[in-house]
């Protein structure tokens, strides 16, 4: 499990192989009850985004421990990620019931966002908060705390929240990530770019450095934002080596900056073994690349059952809407998209802005 969470906290997928070499012979050893090594490789395998082995492996030791908060929170993720979500949502509640603690309250909360309830997500965080036992976990919960208010449209809070995990942690990629979005959205260009430049200096998390690319090329540094999508293709191509599944970044980045070929090729491998809303979002948008609307529209309306807001889902379905000629429903999502949050991305709010306008003009 020491790979595992080595490989998660450096985002080097070269543990990967560590990690599955050192579970196998622990299972070598003890392959009965071996619970441990079983969560381990439903955590590894969810980890390369092989959701499909992590149910496997997490059922396998839930057999052995049903009474482990830890497999539920594994199996949950796992169920989650594969687009079952009432049972992910039951084992999200039974490790709750089991030890309602960090883990297990971040996980209720976010079943309550994916279902578009601000409230109950921003009242379970909270709650984690109050239960953190240390300084790593109090940084944990400002930084989903952040996520929830950045995705909300309130950059204020964000960066309240950011900073103060920060206090705890200050070296931690994800809040420096947190906290220059929320500085980006306030105007603060030139602090974003910086606690940019750091977190992808202390982790290359590809959702990083497509960010710092994307806020460099809102800024016109061609040649800075371009380093940085050299960087993210750098990067995709270690986590393949080491038996990571590409999905949505890459679907997502080929998409905006790459081929729309590449980004039908990634999106039409990542729904397959990944039917999350997400990767459903992601697909419509190479669908829509390849100017495949109609289909484009049934994926985009997917990513939207569970009532989740989110301003680049609303935006994607909008233009697609747009293309198909739906003009009330493209006006009334790429509305929501800048009520939602009018600072969802740097380069797309431009384009969201310009496409409505367009639309009313033309009602």
């Amino acid at each position: 499990m020491d790979y595992v969470q080595q490989a998660k906290a450096s985002t080097d997928p070269a543990y990967y192989p560590k990690a599955e070499g050192a579970l196998h012979r622990s299972l070598d050893i003890a392959a009965q009850d071996n619970f441990v090594a079983m969560a381990g490789m439903g955590a590894l395998a969810n980890a390369r985004h092989d959701f499909t082995q992590g149910l496997t492996w997490a059922r396998k030791a839930e057999a052995v421990d049903p009474a482990n908060s830890t497999i539920q929170g594994i199996l949950a993720d796992a169920l989650t990620q594969l687009g079952r979500y009432p049972e992910a949502f039951q084992a999200t509640q039974r490790m709750v019931d089991l030890e309602p603690a960090t883990p297990s309250l971040a996980r209720a909360s976010y079943t309550w966002e994916l279902r578009g309830d601000q409230a109950e997500a921003t009242a379970d965080m909270r709650r984690a908060l109050a239960d953190a036992p240390s300084a790593s976990d109090r940084a944990f919960t400002h930084y989903y705390l952040s996520e929830l208010a950045f995705d909300a449209g309130d950059p204020g809070t964000a960066l309240a929240e950011s900073q103060a995990g920060l206090r705890d942690r200050g070296d931690d990629p994800a809040l420096l990530e947190a906290r220059a979005k929320a500085e980006s959205a306030l105007g603060d260009t030139t602090s974003a770019l910086a606690d940019y430049t750091r977190a992808v200096g202390i982790v290359p998390q590809p959702q990083y450095i497509v960010e710092l690319g994307e806020l460099q090329q809102s800024l016109g540094h061609t040649r800075q934002s371009q380093q940085a999508y050299d960087l993210f293709r750098a990067e995709e191509q270690l986590f393949t080596a080491n038996g990571v599944a590409l999905d949505t970044d890459p679907t997502l980045f080929n998409a905006d900056h790459g081929t729309a070929a590449d980004a039908l090729r990634y999106g039409s491998a990542g729904i397959r073994i990944r039917p999350f809303i997400e990767m459903d979002d992601a697909y419509a948008w190479a669908l829509h690349r390849n100017g495949r609307d109609a289909e484009a529209l049934t994926f985009a309306r997917k990513a939207a059952a569970l009532g989740t807001r989110n301003a680049l889902f609303a935006f994607h379905r909008g233009m697609i809407e747009s293309a198909l000629g739906l003009t009330r429903a493209a006006k009334a999502d790429l509305a929501d998209a800048l009520r939602t949050n009018p600072w969802f991305s740097p380069l797309q709010v431009p384009v969201a802005r310009a496409e409505l306008s367009r639309l009313e003009v033309k009602a």
